[in-house]
């Protein structure tokens, strides 16, 4: 099922390469069947995972290059199932949506198909030399999606993007290679580097950490390595931004938490500073996104916000603040999709982002309306929402460890509950703007259709349904997070 679930996505890029560029209808359709399937894929895995157990289970092992100590090995824990879970259905959102897309639709739905399956790889991979490749590989789809189908400044944006994920996977891979020079064997295995590292001393461990650190922390992102993010946000394809918010994010923050556990001794001496860049990407993300009135931008900056929770919940290196920063990672990826589909699919029908353009939501198009008050409610931890139980665990995790130090996140929280009710108030309120074009001047569009509405609907589904009955998840990850827990001597 592994196998399947990492190759259908790739075998629906190839066929979708051989039908004509003209059916844009079939080529959309095909390609959110092959998403759908992909999906159910990836929930079937949880019939025969063991969430007792903090093995890896599905492992399976090819050799790929002997001579280096190279191997296809592939295998996922408590952690990495709830991103391959978050990375198929966000897939599937995104092409599912993608119905304003008509010039170079077979390049665009390829390429979406193509990302899935590195994404994929990423998350279930167990060979460090297998992740970096793989890793490497999502910037040339995000390049092309970006580049060819974003906004005026497209061009800009996906040069951004790669030269600053590139800079930061420089310093990735020469800590990699740190690493691969002590395992045993000189193997790229992840258990076998882990071994290694935990040989050096801790002096060499900071460093390859502080390398391992750059790399993951441009793409998480963290302060102040996020430039690329913001433009990128606006310029990509709402489709594009669904992704790149919702799991590419998510990439390093995973990734952080894989070096975490190869170099626990390493992590536990920078723990504090941790918690220092963690806490200013709170502030700074909220603070940011108060002041923006273009949509995007707004939600970019409150995505560094959200992603600093999830960097607090790592360092507190306790399993609250683990489950926390897990569970922040998927509710930040629901939320952020479904933020970013709602205006996505506002701005073709309205040509614009402008907080300042938009009046009296309610009133012209009720459903956008009421999806958008929730979805800007949730994304601020409203109870009864998936952000509110993992704020509260990584809250809990933060102050068993830092204490009183945790008011700077009280702050920070009550920012971002200032610039959602501040969106929400622009958008409900004030007279109708007239986008368009009725006798009277009076705002008209069309509001939801049923199938974007049902896409919604998807997300609003996990969003509520973990917030209320967080415990399938929590017991999902709570093995591997006891083992990852123990590493730190907790």
């Amino acid at each position: 099922m592994l196998k399947a679930l990492l190759l259908l996505p790739l075998f629906g890029a190839a066929v979708l390469s051989l039908l004509p560029s003209r059916s844009v209808d079939l080529l959309r359709h095909l390609a959110s069947l092959v998403a759908a399937a992909t999906m159910v894929c990836a929930f079937l895995l949880l019939v025969d995972f063991d969430s007792g157990s903090a093995e890896i289970q599905f492992f399976d092992t090819r050799p790929w290059n002997p001579r280096v100590g190279s191997h296809l090995a592939l295998g996922v824990d408590g952690v990495s199932l709830p991103m391959v879970l978050l990375a198929t259905v966000l897939c599937f959102v995104a092409i599912f949506s993608s119905t304003g897309i008509r010039s170079g639709a077979r390049l665009y739905f390829s390429l979406l198909l193509v990302l899935e399956t590195s994404l994929l790889i990423v998350f279930t991979a167990r060979d460090w030399s297998l992740f970096y490749v793989c890793w490497e590989l999502t910037l040339i789809p995000l390049f092309f999606l970006i580049d060819r189908l974003g906004g005026g400044n497209r061009h800009r944006a996906a040069l951004n993007f790669v030269l600053y994920t590139l800079g930061g996977s420089v310093f990735m891979l020469i800590a990699l290679l740190l690493l691969y020079d002590v395992a045993p064997g000189h193997s790229f295995a992840m258990a076998d580097m882990a071994a290694g590292g935990a040989q050096l001393p801790v002096r060499t461990q900071i460093l390859v950490f502080l390398g391992l650190l750059l790399g993951f922390g441009v793409k998480m992102p963290i302060v102040p390595l996020h430039g690329w993010l913001p433009l990128a946000h606006v310029e990509a394809p709402s489709a594009v931004s669904i992704l790149l918010s919702g799991i590419l994010l998510k990439m390093g923050a995973y990734g952080l938490i894989r070096a975490a556990a190869t170099l626990p001794a390493a992590v536990q001496v920078l723990q504090n500073g941790l918690a220092l860049l963690a806490l200013i990407s709170l502030l700074y993300g909220a603070v940011l996104a108060w002041r923006q009135t273009d949509l995007k931008a707004m939600i970019a900056y409150s995505s560094i916000s959200h992603m600093g929770v999830v960097l607090l919940g790592i360092a507190a290196l306790n399993p609250a603040g683990l489950s926390g920063a897990l569970t922040q990672m998927v509710a930040h990826g629901l939320v952020a999709g479904l933020l970013f589909l709602l205006i996505g699919l506002l701005y073709e029908r309205t040509h614009t982002r402008d907080l300042a353009g938009y009046g009296s939501l309610n009133r012209i198009a009720p459903r956008f309306a009421v999806f958008l008050v929730f979805t800007l409610l949730a994304s601020v931890g409203l109870p009864g929402s998936a952000g509110f139980i993992a704020e509260l665990q990584v809250l809990v995790g933060a102050y068993g460890r830092w204490g009183g130090w945790l008011m700077v996140l009280s702050m920070a929280l009550l920012v971002s509950a200032a610039y959602a009710l501040r969106a929400i108030r622009c958008l409900s309120t004030g007279p109708e703007r007239p986008f368009g074009s009725t006798p009277a001047g009076v705002a008209h569009f069309a509001d939801l259709k049923r199938s974007e509405c049902a896409a919604a609907w998807l997300l609003i589904a996990g969003i509520v349904g973990i917030g209320f009955y967080p415990a399938p998840l929590l017991r999902l990850m709570a093995s591997s997070v006891g083992r990852l827990a123990q590493h730190f001597g907790v």
